[in-house]
């Protein structure tokens, strides 16, 4: 016979016996709004490793103008998005299994070899050098990848396990997410600009390897102190280690799933070649643009994502997840459309195309850029978030490949630079209509806690006959405890 959620609450309730003792040792200690926001500083340097080589093939364009062809071009810009699609799957599996500090471990340890090779990259010739670049910054990718999965589960969890933070889950996590890790696009271009003025504003193959090897510090910086933190309540009292319900999982979630896959999907297709190309874009004003105008314009576009994330934090907790996600995408259909409809006349008025490029880039930070992490996180059960939220961020994750190939053979297969910014406006824009009606269509509007969501699980898969003694850690603390009282 089924139980109901209250009966299910109940008994993932600690025993009260002399075992009592051991289960508080295992519980976490008070949760703090810090210890939500420091899943922020890791995403941060993903955001400055994955946006840093936009910047730097600029300046890899006057050092090595015949070897950087554009096929090489796109392997560097997708090696490391490649890894990440590797990590969020791998990692995403991972911290379900065996907890989220094991993620934090081997993400960090991918994450400094790969930023380490690709720094110190060398060859035989200037495209053996390149292709040593491409697999050391993948090898990052994964541990890039990894961070998606563990850092915004444990941000989530952390931001749920007191009522005080439960009221500013939304706004918590997508400023320890999406703001994070604009943030660290924003960051990577401020560190090109200091470093390229303190070359003279000359290209140097300085300028690369230093701008490449600052993105070691900070994830060993934060790393100890994230070491210190265990895994969450929550997960310690609905994990599944073993015999994973695969099947009933996804006849349960697969229209969240699938609202979030492609949503992120199409956000990533977009955003993506959009940072990266905007560089290239911005340059289509100046015939020889310097080195610091390049970056310095394109640095300003991408700022105007910040205030966007902020802002689509606050939403999420005033107006709700689904209505945040909608009104994003809807507002940069039009203002996509706008820009490629005026890109001629826009092409005289260059300070305007910057202001509207960057609400442009704003908007899809208030709506898809803070809603995916939040609704892909929040829509699953946490004994099988990592595996969802994995899989939903390596789809997007995908989407960024395959735009930035696709949107960059688009740019370059018209021999008017302008004809093929107002084709990758008009593109963008057509896929934001399709990212708005998978959001309407497909996407939950979460309210509650997520032991609402998880006891609802738990009492899903007693009625379909599934054995739910084995679930979570504290199940195996409360037999050991009561194995001693017997005794």
């Amino acid at each position: 016979m089924s139980r109901d959620t209250k009966t299910v609450l109940a008994e993932a309730a600690p025993i009260s016996s002399s075992g009592e003792d051991l289960f508080e040792a295992k519980k976490p200690a008070p949760v703090s709004a810090w210890n939500v926001l420091v899943q922020g500083v890791a995403l941060f340097s993903d955001g400055y490793n994955v946006q840093i080589m936009g910047y730097m093939q600029t300046v890899m364009a006057k050092l090595y103008p015949k070897q950087l062809t554009s096929s090489i071009k796109t392997r560097l810009s997708n090696s490391i998005l490649v890894g990440e699609v590797i990590g969020m799957l791998l990692f995403g599996l991972c911290i379900d299994r065996f907890g989220r500090r094991i993620g934090i471990i081997a993400t960090t340890i991918f994450l400094v070899f790969g930023i380490v090779l690709s720094t110190a990259a060398h060859g035989n010739t200037v495209t053996g050098m390149f292709w040593m670049m491409i697999v050391s910054r993948g090898i990052a990718g994964v541990g890039a990848g990894g961070e998606y999965a563990v850092c915004t589960a444990q941000a989530l969890e952390s931001a749920d396990s007191s009522e005080s933070l439960q009221k500013r889950r939304g706004f918590l996590v997508t400023i320890s997410t999406n703001l994070a890790i604009v943030s660290g696009f924003v960051g990577s271009s401020i560190v090109a600009l200091i470093v390229i003025a303190a070359y003279g504003n000359k290209a140097s193959e300085g300028i690369w390897r230093v701008c490449f090897g600052i993105g070691i510090f900070l994830p060993l910086t934060i790393f100890f102190f994230r070491m210190r933190l265990i895994d969450s309540t929550q997960y310690q009292k609905h994990a599944i280690q073993s015999k994973v319900p695969y099947i009933l999982a996804i006849r349960r979630y697969w229209r969240p799933l699938l609202g979030c896959s492609l949503a992120w999907f199409l956000y990533d297709f977009v955003v993506y070649p959009f940072n990266l190309l905007a560089p290239t874009l911005v340059s289509g004003f100046s015939k020889n643009p310097t080195l610091l105008q390049s970056v310095g314009w394109s640095a300003l576009i991408n700022a105007f994502a910040i205030p966007g994330a902020i802002v689509g934090g606050w939403m999420t907790d005033f107006i709700g997840r689904r209505q945040t996600y909608a009104i994003g995408w809807a507002i940069v259909c039009v203002l996509g459309f706008l820009i490629g409809g005026l890109r001629f006349p826009l092409s005289h008025v260059f300070p305007l195309f910057v202001v509207l490029y960057g609400f442009f880039q704003s908007f899809l930070s208030v709506g898809p850029g803070d809603c995916n992490f939040l609704v892909s996180s929040e829509s699953f059960p946490t004994p099988l978030r990592g595996h969802f939220l994995g899989f939903a961020a390596a789809v997007g994750k995908a989407g960024s490949a395959i735009g930035t190939t696709v949107l960059t053979i688009a740019l370059n297969s018209f021999e008017n630079q302008i004809k093929g910014q107002q084709a990758l406006f008009l593109i963008g824009s057509s896929i934001s209509v399709l990212g708005t009606l998978v959001v309407i269509f497909l996407i939950p509007n979460h309210p509650g806690t997520l032991e609402e969501e998880d006891a609802k699980f738990r009492a899903y898969l007693e009625e379909n006959g599934y054995d739910t003694s084995g679930m979570g850690l504290i199940d195996k603390y409360r037999v050991d405890a009561e194995d001693k009282v017997l005794a």
